[in-house]
């Protein structure tokens, strides 16, 4: 079975004015996009965007939370020394009984 490492990262605020690009959503995507290819340069496979609650400070006292979006990605680790199977082995997963419904 492979094994993972992940890495998560900020998800872009603001879009990324470039030749071309004219509209904010264009320049968002632009953005997004960037973030994407760079991470797959990098060796890192996206896998999904979340937003997560952020419990932050709000003055000396009191707190608030905060929602933030964050990109998620993963590459797969490998381990020297070891074989690395596309499917997991399921030689040594002995078969499963069929269930029995009993009736009286």
């Amino acid at each position: 079975m492979p094994l993972f490492e992940y890495k998560v990262l900020p998800a872009p605020t603001r879009g990324r004015k470039a030749p071309g690009v004219k509209t904010p959503e264009a320049r968002f995507a632009l953005g997004v996009e960037d973030l994407l290819n760079d991470m797959a340069r990098a060796g890192w496979e996206y896998l999904r965007t979340d937003i997560l609650p952020s419990e932050e400070r709000q003055g000396l006292t009191s707190t608030h939370t905060v929602y933030r979006s964050v990109a998620v990605f993963r590459r797969e680790v490998v381990i020297p020394g070891t074989a690395q199977t596309a499917a997991p082995d399921t030689a040594s997963i002995p078969p499963r009984a069929p269930d029995v419904i009993e009736t009286d």
